[in-house]
This record gives C-alpha cells, sequence and structure tokens, in this order.
C-alpha cells in the first residue's frame, strides 16, 4: 500500500530536472508505467554484474534526425547496500546554463517519456572499474562545463551538452592514466582515438530560430564554413556507443523495454 501512495506522491510533484519547467505534474498512469520501466532497468543491471554503466532514455523524439535516445548518463553501483545512482548533465530549465546531479533511476525517468524504452552501455569490466572509481573523483566535476548548448560542437570547449560531458568523462576513464585532465585533453584524446560525431542536418531557419528563441541553442562554436552548411557535428548517444563499442570489445548493449 505505501508503494502506491509513493507513486501518487511522485504524480503530483512538478517535474523540473532537464525540462521546460513547466508546472505540470505527470499522469498517475504516465507515472506508473515509468516506474516499471525503471524496475526493469535496474534489474537488466543487476543480472548484468555491472558495476557502472550507461544508460539512455528516449526524453523526445528525433527521429526526424534519425536518432532514438536523446540523453545519456552513468550509472554506478557505489551504495553498500547495492543501490545505483545515475550521474549526469542537465541543463537547468532551458536556460544557458547547466549543472551535475546525482540520483535514483526513478527520478532519471521521470520526465514524461516520448518512449518507454532504455539502453545500457555496459563496458567490459577493467573500463567499469575505472569509471567508477573516477566518478568519485572530482575529475566528473573538472570537465563539467556550465555553459550549456544543445548542440554543441564536438571539439569545441566553449559550451558543453549532456551527451558530451559523458562522453569526455569517459575519454577519461579509458586513456591511460593522467593523460586527460580537462576538457582539451580529453577531446584531443577523443579525436586521436578516431571519435567521429554524428552530424546533424539542421537547415537556416532553424538554426535562427533555435538560436533566437531558446536559451539553450547556439551554434557560435561551430566552423563557419559547417554552420552555413547547416551540418552540425554534435555529440549524440549513438557516435558515443559506436565509440565505446570500437574502443572495448568486450562492451556490450542491452536494450529494455
Amino acid at each position: 500500500m505505501k508503494a502506491w501512495i509513493a507513486i501518487a506522491l511522485l504524480a503530483a510533484a512538478p517535474v523540473h530536472a532537464g525540462q521546460s519547467c513547466e508546472e505540470r505534474p505527470l499522469p498517475l498512469e504516465e507515472v506508473i508505467r515509468t516506474m516499471g520501466l525503471a524496475q526493469r532497468t535496474l534489474r537488466a543491471l543487476d543480472d548484468s554484474g555491472a558495476s557502472a554503466a550507461m544508460v539512455s532514455r528516449v526524453g523526445q523524439d528525433l527521429s526526424r534526425y534519425g536518432l532514438t535516445y536523446s540523453h545519456m548518463a552513468f550509472v554506478v553501483r557505489d551504495h553498500p547496500d547495492g543501490r545505483w545512482t545515475v550521474v549526469h548533465e542537465l541543463n537547468d530549465c532551458g536556460t544557458a546554463v547547466s549543472d551535475l546531479w546525482n540520483e535514483g533511476i526513478g527520478n532519471f525517468l521521470l520526465i514524461g517519456l516520448h518512449r518507454h524504452t532504455t539502453q545500457l552501455l555496459i563496458p567490459g569490466a577493467a573500463t567499469q572499474a575505472r569509471l567508477a572509481a573516477l566518478l568519485a573523483t572530482r575529475t566528473p566535476r573538472r570537465l563539467h562545463e556550465a555553459h550549456y548548448s544543445m548542440l554543441s560542437h564536438v571539439f569545441s570547449t566553449r559550451y558543453q551538452n549532456s551527451n558530451q560531458w559523458v562522453l569526455e568523462t569517459y575519454a577519461a576513464a579509458a586513456a591511460p592514466p593522467g593523460k586527460v585532465e580537462t576538457r582539451a585533453e580529453a577531446q584531443a584524446w577523443l579525436r586521436g582515438s578516431g571519435y567521429r560525431p554524428i552530424t546533424v542536418a539542421v537547415p537556416m531557419f532553424t538554426r535562427l530560430g533555435g538560436r533566437m528563441f531558446r536559451a539553450n541553442v547556439a551554434f557560435d562554436d561551430h566552423p563557419f564554413d559547417r554552420r552555413m552548411a547547416g551540418q552540425i557535428d554534435t555529440v549524440t548517444t549513438d557516435s558515443i556507443v559506436r565509440f565505446v563499442q570500437a574502443q572495448d570489445a568486450a562492451a556490450r548493449v542491452l536494450v529494455v523495454e
């Protein structure tokens, strides 16, 4: 009975993190469905035997760009009782600012999902151990840039999007010890290791509208010729999965529905 009371309270609470900050509670049916997905995702993590992984959600419809998952986070088993914590960068209510958040998988998913599916990217055991150790240090904070742009350029340090923070933090764990301590070093290692972004086609009028009316979208960090051609090279969940699998033969992907 207490579980249903907790779910009802969650349904009554407004959702803010990573959203547009509208004071609109999620319907109870949506909360129940999402919490079911959270439980299945936790079960898959437990069954995997992993200590650290990356989890992606479908927070918005990106099908017009050929993408499915919109947002990636780390998830680490960092409690003595085996509980999992999600660690990720979130844009603050549609502003040009972001911060790092630690939360449970239920809160991570309770945003009003476009599709009730999660994707787990589970690196090999050695990388998991390095990620778990790294996430307990100040390095993830040092690699965070608060100036946020949803479509930040992959090899610029002017802005950062949430998936870019995951990629650059992964670089710090995957590179030789001491090789990656700054964003510039992370990007240099990624470029040298063969990381390639997915290019998103964004027409001029869409770019102008986004820059004028959305604080969390900027294009001035992109090379002029690429920007004028509507070729936006940014970090997506798909490109991270592709890169990690190329780097780590033991990495595997699980889809939870």
